[in-house]
C-alpha cells in the first residue's frame, strides 16, 4: 500500500470528507529526511563529507572553471521509495557544490557550481583524490533515512514574508479544507518530523526562487515571441499562475547544509529530467542562512 492510500484511509476514518481528503493528498508530497545515524541509531544509506568513489577512469567533477567541492554521497538502493520521486532504484548518487559561487552568481547565465552524478550499480569505482584538499570536508559521518510529510511552505510563512503566489494559495487551501489543521496533524503523525538536527532532505517541493526564476523567464519569453508588453497590474496574477503551474511539474532533488558552514544547498528539478536521468538539467540555487 503506497503512502497516498494509507494516509487516504487514515484520513477517512477520522470521518473527514473525501473530496476534502483528495484535495488535501493533491497537495501532500513526502520526502527523505538524511540524518546522522549514530545519533539516530538508523541504518547508514548515505555519507556525509569524505572522500567520494568514482567510477574508474572518471575525472573529478569541474565545472570548466574550477573542480567542485564534494558534498555527500547515497545509496539509492537503500533510500525508502517515495510516491512520485523517482530516483535511480540502485547505485549511488553523488553531490558535488561550490556554495560560495552558486550563492553569488545564483542568477547569472554560468550556472555550472553543483552538479549530481549518478554512479550505476556494478561499475567499477575507487577512492577518488581530491585535487585540493578544500575539496572535501574533514569531517565525515554516515546518515540514516526517514520518510517525512511535506507540504507547501505557505502554511507556514508570516504573512510579511508572502508573494502574491504563497497568498493566493494559503488562502484556496485553508477555505477550501476545513479539517486542514486536523490533515496536517494527521500526516506528521503517520511521518513525524525530525527531534534531531537534519543534514539534508530528498524529495519534497522545488524551491520557491526557483519557480519565480523559471516563471518570470517564461512570461519574459512569452512578451519577445508574442512582441507585446504584459501590463504591470497582469504581471504578478500571470507569474502566480506559472508557479502554481511549475510547482507541479518540479520537485526538490535535494536541501543540505554542506560543510557545516552557514550555506543552504538547494537542487530542483523538472520531474520528467528526473525519471529520465537527466540529472545535467537540475538548477542549484544555493542560500546563505543568515
Amino acid at each position: 500500500m503506497g503512502y497516498r492510500e494509507q494516509f487516504r484511509r487514515a484520513a477517512l476514518g477520522l470521518d473527514v470528507p473525501e473530496d476534502e481528503v483528495s484535495r488535501f493528498i493533491g497537495h501532500l508530497r513526502w520526502a527523505i529526511r538524511l540524518e546522522g545515524a549514530a545519533g539516530s541509531g538508523g541504518v547508514p544509506v548515505g555519507r556525509f563529507g569524505g572522500s567520494p568513489r568514482l567510477p574508474v577512469g572518471t575525472s573529478w567533477p569541474d565545472n570548466g572553471q574550477g573542480d567542485l567541492p564534494f558534498v555527500f554521497s547515497v545509496d539509492c538502493a537503500a533510500l525508502p521509495r517515495v510516491d512520485g520521486f523517482d530516483l535511480p532504484l540502485d547505485g549511488s548518487l553523488l553531490f558535488f557544490l561550490d556554495h560560495r559561487y552558486d550563492h553569488e552568481e545564483c542568477h547569472a547565465e554560468h550556472r555550472g557550481y553543483a552538479r549530481v552524478m549518478h554512479v550505476p550499480a556494478g561499475a567499477e569505482t575507487a577512492v577518488a583524490e581530491p585535487p585540493h584538499s578544500e575539496l572535501v570536508a574533514d569531517e565525515q559521518y554516515d546518515v540514516s533515512a526517514a520518510v517525512v510529510a511535506w507540504l507547501p511552505d505557505c502554511l507556514d510563512m508570516d504573512e510579511d514574508e508572502m508573494l502574491p503566489f504563497h497568498e493566493q494559495m494559503a488562502h484556496e487551501l485553508r477555505s477550501s479544507m476545513p479539517h486542514l489543521d486536523e490533515l496536517e496533524a494527521l500526516a506528521d503523525e503517520l511521518w513525524p518530523p525530525s527531534d534531531g538536527l537534519s543534514s539534508g532532505f530528498l524529495g519534497g517541493y522545488a524551491d520557491d526562487e526557483v519557480l519565480e526564476m523559471l516563471a518570470n523567464q517564461i512570461l519574459r519569453e512569452r512578451e519577445k515571441s508574442d512582441g507585446t508588453t504584459i501590463p504591470r497590474e497582469e504581471w504578478f496574477d500571470r507569474m502566480a499562475d506559472e508557479q502554481r503551474r511549475l510547482m507541479n511539474e518540479w520537485v526538490s532533488l535535494a536541501s543540505f547544509l554542506p560543510f557545516a558552514e552557514l550555506y543552504y544547498g538547494r537542487m530542483s528539478i523538472h520531474r520528467d529530467d528526473l525519471a529520465a536521468g537527466r540529472l545535467d538539467r537540475m538548477l542549484s540555487m544555493t542560500d546563505f542562512t543568515e
